[in-house]
């Protein structure tokens, strides 16, 4: 078993913790809007992200590192989720967010994944974390260049989700390594 499984992080503003039961029905509504989840697979079903929560639950009891559902105290109990899980179609461990519309432009994606990158490297011992989406994906990119992470062109990739030529087929690999982490 990994590192601690209660962990959580606190930033400036915001709070990252395990899944709650009622963090499944706002994080089904963000799953189910389409500007959301316009760079991913399209919209989910309720039970679809329940089961995606299993599956974020299964990481952390698995590895004691994960997702996390984010939490603004005070105002929102979760906005979406903030973290760092093993891919499953290769052996990285890839940073992501997802949040609610009504959350973005206000940096709690780049506020949350500092503080996951940093319990990464620091709590969990990763040797390298990288960050994958498509050329398109403008916002996630940005979030990925304000938290440190540099493209690799020769590490860009067909992702196995997708058929050759589809829309959301082709992904950059952006990556930060344990030295230009403590390096910083």
């Amino acid at each position: 078993m990994g590192p601690a499984l209660t962990h959580e992080l606190r930033t400036e503003r915001l709070l990252l913790r395990r899944w709650r039961s009622s963090d499944r029905e706002p994080f089904a509504a963000l799953n189910a809007d389409p500007v959301v989840v316009e760079h991913l697979s399209g919209p989910m079903t309720r039970d679809e992200s329940d089961a995606f929560v299993d599956r974020m639950q299964s990481h952390w009891d698995q590895h004691g590192y994960g997702l996390w559902a984010v939490e603004v105290p005070g105002q929102a109990e979760c906005i979406g989720f903030v973290g760092i899980q093993m891919l499953a179609f290769m052996p990285k461990d890839e940073i992501g967010w997802r949040l609610a519309r009504a959350s973005w432009g206000r940096g709690y994606a780049t506020e949350a994944a500092t503080a996951a990158l940093a319990d990464g490297f620091d709590r969990v011992g990763l040797d390298e974390i990288i960050s994958i989406t498509v050329p398109a994906n403008g916002r996630s990119l940005r979030v990925m260049e304000r938290i440190g992470l540099t493209h690799d062109p020769a590490r860009d990739f067909d992702h196995p989700r997708f058929p050759p030529g589809h829309r959301l087929s082709r992904h950059v690999l952006y990556a930060m390594t344990r030295q230009q982490w403590l390096a910083r």
